[in-house]
């Protein structure tokens, strides 16, 4: 049943995260006066601040519609994209860190807002969400099923807190269909990584890019939140991380680290210095605004342009050599891969990555190498001799 809420006079409170404006104000449910937040607007050259002209604007035709009434809460029977767009996704903007909410954003968009079209939270049953992982199940690995999973059951989770359900339709959800298992991710070899840095020899913000990501094994976060103020004497300190323009902490406690730097950084890291005149302050890796880059564009729109242009000039003159770019994470998973094949250990490449668990440095970054086994059984057969001969 629609029912109409009468509200008090309110002017209604904007405060901005993850590049949006946001309203946050009081309505009643069940009875309860709660606070409720909305999407007031994104942000943008218009509407920059939340005390400009055209933000106030908005605010006052969105708190005339509450204060006269016309906002009405079909309580108990939201649609599933009312309850994102209103509660949920102010909900894990105010809780989560902008990495997670930029994930969970990107997952709701690209699959799962579709499939909510036009259902609401009661009418929602187990079967919609068997059948829909089921038909996905085509096209997604076991790992990508699971966070699609995790955040269609968190929404449903939310909205029993806020006294809308009783139960959880996701938390029988089966995949009833073979799930092939994680495609296995990509990493550069010290060859490749040193290819690319040897093309962008031009663009020496973009070789710096790529030798951090590959001789420090940062992640793309922590490069785009570097300052000049992190690096010291042969060393970096990781202090933060920089996702869509939002600045935040590292991932985790253990991300926060000081870590050396060889000569293959110094020296693209000196040349963007002096690139630079020399600043001792600020981002190291600024846009046009001076605010940190988005590296993703940069790969774009620069770095794969020149590898693409360098492997059409190596074809042109015969050359066999082809630099394929797998992105920058693939230069922290190479980090990984090569230091436990140096060192014959996963410590030290958990201490370079910063995991908090070695379980994780060894199911997701170290990775398989060609001559890995040959050189093992080699290293086992000198062993058992030098035991024979004892």
């Amino acid at each position: 049943m629609l029912k109409r809420t009468r509200q008090r006079h309110q002017k209604g409170h904007v405060y901005e995260k993850c590049g949006s404006f946001y309203i946050r104000y009081y309505t009643n449910i069940s009875g309860e006066r709660r606070q409720k937040a909305e999407l007031l607007c994104p942000k943008d050259d218009l509407r920059h601040s939340k005390n400009c002209k055209a933000v106030k604007i908005a605010r006052d035709d969105f708190m005339l519609k509450v204060n006269s009434g016309a906002k009405e809460e079909h309580q108990g029977d939201a649609s599933v994209h009312d309850f994102w767009t209103g509660t949920y996704l102010p909900y894990i903007n105010e809780n989560l860190r902008a990495s997670s909410v930029s994930g969970y954003e990107h997952l709701w968009e690209k699959v799962l807002e579709k499939h909510f079209d036009g259902r609401t939270l009661r009418g929602y049953r187990t079967p919609h969400g068997s059948e829909f992982l089921t038909g996905l199940a085509k096209r997604y690995g076991r790992r990508s099923l699971a966070h699609i999973r995790s955040l269609a059951s968190g929404i449903f989770t939310h909205a029993i807190n806020r006294g809308l359900l009783e139960s959880n339709p996701w938390r029988e959800v089966k995949v009833l269909a073979k799930v092939r298992p994680p495609a296995e991710t990509e990493h550069y070899t010290l060859e490749e990584a040193q290819d690319i840095i040897s093309a962008l020899m031009d663009d020496v913000d973009c070789q710096l890019v790529m030798a951090l990501a590959f001789f420090v094994g940062l992640r793309p976060n922590e490069i785009a939140g570097l300052r000049w103020e992190d690096f010291s004497q042969g060393s970096v300190h990781i202090r933060r991380g920089v996702v869509h323009g939002i600045v935040d902490d590292p991932k985790t406690e253990e991300s926060k680290a000081e870590l050396p730097l060889l000569p293959q950084v110094l020296v693209p890291l000196e040349l963007w210095r002096q690139k630079c005149v020399a600043p001792t302050a600020g981002w190291v890796f600024p846009n046009s605004l001076g605010r940190p880059t988005n590296l993703r564009e940069m790969s774009r729109r620069r770095i794969r342009p020149i590898l693409e242009e360098q492997n059409e000039k190596n074809k042109a003159e015969g050359a066999a050599s082809r630099l394929k770019w797998k992105g920058l994470y693939a230069g922290r998973r190479g980090a990984g891969t090569i230091l436990v094949g140096l060192t014959g250990n996963l410590v030290a490449a958990q201490e370079l990555l910063r995991h908090k668990s070695l379980t994780t440095t060894a199911m997701f970054y170290k990775k398989r190498t060609q001559g890995a086994l040959p050189s093992g059984m080699k290293l086992l057969e000198e062993k058992a001799d030098a035991l024979a001969r004892r």
